[in-house]
Order: structure tokens, then C-alpha cells, then sequence
């Protein structure tokens, strides 16, 4: 009935904005990443738009979405409406004025009155407004097993202190703290460099952290460096890492929480993002979110620093300024097209104005209500790094400190990249 009302509303307002406009027959296009699950969540978001406009939305998804979209970019051939991974590659974009410029169809103010300000700025590029995030993942979280940390008679640490204490006490029972799981194919490694991000906004202020994203600062600055530290303070450490660093490396970053399931538990902590939840399902559908597995936030390492947020989001821009793109891109910055989009997946939502009542289950809103009220959010580094390096030397240097290399030779070699790559 909910659902019903929700689905109701939207139509009647779509209704109200359009109200005298003919669209029926024409169609907008739409270019993202989505597949499978979340390909039907998106078009389950588009039927009140399509059904209240007579819009027909035409999605297309492809893995390949930087090489694709560049590609249809340089020929004269963009989609509409395109999903976009990152800030990074929205600024190329608008940088070669392939974007339209938001502020010139929708109301600015209305979107500040929804969003942070910090999702507005995310979004701008040299004082205008290019895209608006639809879709959120939260990374600075642990989960836990909260049935093993009771039977083991463990405490949520609040602290970095606390965690190392926890882990210890662990270890000194004979038993592992930490599942990790580094192996993503072409992409491993991608893992260990969401704990150097979130080390880092821990020990410095926000601004060191944009200063080291935008190569203002060397990889082997020491405030970079002492993050690495503390990330092999667990990675390296063959006690504390469920099958030492050689199992970490080789384990699949979706199955790396698996450890914390088994009886008696092979691990008891793991660091992931919100999105790791459907895959905690997929290999445990018995499991019970919020009962069987929960989480807390990455803790805090200097206290002046607090705990921020890091996280990932999928953004949208308009490529070809037409009235149904116009029309679209109103619809999907409402809280009512996004309370759809999340109640289908459990993802977050960056707009505060989503109702609570719209997510699945009380994990998934005790993680939007985190990334909703955190003081400091930044988006996820190795996305707005140039390809080189958050894509290239950043990974590949994660699996060669947890393989043992030397932290300086490491250091070394990915600033050696990043000189060059920041050229371009």
C-alpha cells in the first residue's frame, strides 16, 4: 500500500509539472553501468516518469562506460542523459563543454534546499551545476558478526585504539580478527586503497586529503605514508589477517566476508562498503540484516579529525540539452524517483528529503542516516585520480606492500606515475 501511494503521488506531481505539455511518443536516451538487478530497479524508478509524461526511456548499460562514452562523445553522437562513475570524469566533460549547464532548466536553490552542499559542489565545475548524484555507497564501515561478538563477549570499538585492542585480544584467544579479501580480477586491489582514503581523512584535515587526490602533495609526503602504515598495522599482520597476507590476496573482495559467518567464526571484522551487504546475502540468504550481520563506523585515529565519510556515487548529466532530457533529469533529482531506486536496491541516497520509511531494512537506514549526518564527507580518492594512478599504480601498489615490499619503494613508484600522469 505504501508503494501504491508512493508510485500515486509521483504521478500526480509529474502530472502538475507537465501539466499542457505533450511528450507522448518521443523517447530519451540514457546511457549507464547497470545490469541485471539494478538495470530493472532504474526502469522500475521510470515507469511513474513514462507513465505521466508518455516519455519512453531508452537504457542503455555497458561495463565499458568511460571508454563507450567518450567514444560516442568525440563523434557527435552522445546519449541524452548519461550516468556518470565520478566527479572526475564529469569535470572532463564539462572542461570540453560536452555538458549542459543544469542551472539553466532547473531551480538551484530547491536542489541546495535537498542536497549537502558538498553534493552540489561534487556535481559543479568552475561555478555551475553539471550533474546531480542519484545513487550512494557509504565505505567507512566494519562489519560484524553481532551474535559472535556477543558470544565472544566483544565490545563495537569507537576508537582506532579500541579496534587494535579488540584485534589483539582476539589474536590472544587463538582466534583471527580480520577477513580481507584484495583478489578483484584486473581490478585487485581496489580494496586496500578504500582503507589508505579513509586512513587518511582520519589523520589529516579534509583539505590534505583533496591536496593529495589533486597530486598538490607527494606520494611519499609523510602524512601519506603514515597511512599506509596504519592500513599494514592490519594487513600485513599474518595474525591478524584470516590466512595471513598471502590468503588476502588471492581472496575475492565478495567473499571475504564469508569468514565471519562460519561456526566458529574463521574471522570477526571486515571492512567494506554498503554494497557488500548483497553480496553477504547472495553466498548467506538465510542471514538477517541488522541481527545476523551489522556494522559500525571505520573509527576514529586522531580525535580532532572525527569520523568522515567516504563513499562512491553514481551521478547523472545531460549531453543533448532536448525537453524530454530536461524533463528526466527533473524527475530523477526528487526524493519520490529515488525512494524507488533504493527501496528496489538498498543503496543510498544522497537527497535528504528520501523518506527513511523508503529503505528496505534498519542497516540500510542506519547507513543512510551515517552518510547523511557525517560533518566530513569526500568522495572515494582512486575515482578522481587520473586512470595511471587510481586505477593503475594505486592498486597495484596496495598488493605489493601486503606482499612485503619494502613501504618507501612502493611510495616511490606510484608518485613516479603520478608525475607523469597529473602532466596530461
Amino acid at each position: 500500500m505504501r508503494k501504491l501511494m508512493l508510485v500515486l503521488l509521483i504521478l500526480g506531481l509529474l502530472v502538475s509539472w507537465f501539466c499542457g505539455v505533450s511528450f507522448a511518443g518521443r523517447t530519451v536516451s540514457v546511457l549507464g553501468v547497470w545490469g541485471g538487478g539494478e538495470r530493472d530497479a532504474f526502469m522500475k524508478a521510470m515507469e511513474p516518469f513514462e507513465a505521466a509524461t508518455g516519455i519512453r526511456v531508452e537504457f542503455t548499460g555497458t561495463r565499458d562506460l568511460p571508454a563507450v562514452l567518450t567514444t560516442r562523445v568525440a563523434a557527435g553522437n552522445p546519449p541524452d542523459i548519461s550516468v556518470l562513475p565520478n566527479p572526475g570524469q564529469m569535470q572532463e566533460f564539462a572542461r570540453v563543454r560536452a555538458l549542459v549547464d543544469l542551472g539553466s532548466f532547473m531551480d538551484i536553490n530547491k536542489l541546495r534546499n535537498e542536497y549537502a552542499e558538498t553534493w552540489i559542489d561534487l556535481g559543479s565545475y568552475e561555478g555551475k551545476l553539471y550533474a546531480i548524484f542519484f545513487s550512494a555507497d557509504l565505505k567507512s564501515l566494519v562489519w560484524y558478526n553481532p551474535r559472535a561478538f556477543a558470544d565472544a563477549g566483544y565490545d563495537v570499538p569507537g576508537t582506532w585504539n579500541e579496534l587494535i585492542t579488540l584485534s589483539d585480544k582476539i589474536v590472544s584467544q587463538g582466534k583471527t580478527p580480520w577477513s580481507i579479501g584484495l583478489e578483484s580480477g584486473a581490478a585487485s586491489g581496489w580494496p586496500g586503497t578504500d582503507w589508505i582514503e579513509d586512513i587518511m581523512l582520519r589523520i589529516a584535515k579534509p583539505e590534505i586529503y583533496d591536496k593529495w587526490v589533486n597530486h598538490e602533495i607527494p606520494w611519499t609526503d609523510p602524512v601519506v605514508k603514515r597511512a599506509w602504515q596504519i592500513f599494514g598495522q592490519i594487513a600485513r599482520n599474518k595474525n591478524y589477517v584470516y590466512g595471513g597476507p598471502a590468503t588476502e590476496l588471492t581472496t575475492n573482495f565478495g567473499e571475504a566476508p564469508n569468514a565471519l559467518f562460519t561456526s566458529p567464526p574463521r574471522a570477526y571484522m571486515h571492512k567494506q562498503a554498503t554494497f557488500i551487504k548483497s553480496f553477504i546475502l547472495k553466498y548467506n540468504p538465510q542471514l538477517v540484516p541488522g541481527k545476523d550481520f551489522s556494522f559500525f563506523p571505520f573509527p576514529s585515529i586522531d580525535p580532532e579529525y572525527g569520523v568522515p565519510a567516504l563513499g562512491a556515487a553514481d551521478m547523472f548529466s545531460v549531453f543533448n540539452d532536448t525537453e524530454e532530457a530536461r524533463a528526466l533529469m527533473r524527475y530523477l533529482a526528487t526524493p519520490g524517483a529515488q525512494e524507488i531506486w533504493v527501496a528496489q536496491l538498498g543503496k543510498l541516497s544522497a537527497n535528504r528529503r528520501v523518506n527513511p520509511n523508503a529503505y528496505p531494512d534498519d542497516l540500510t537506514r542506519k547507513a543512510a542516516k551515517i552518510l547523511a549526518n557525517a560533518r566530513t564527507f569526500r568522495f572515494d580518492g582512486s575515482d578522481l585520480m587520473p586512470a595511471a594512478v587510481g586505477s593503475g599504480s594505486f592498486w597495484t601498489g596496495i598488493l605489493d606492500y601486503v606482499s612485503g615490499e619494502d613501504l618507501d619503494s612502493v611510495l616511490k613508484r606510484i608518485e613516479a606515475t603520478a608525475v607523469d600522469a597529473y602532466k596530461r
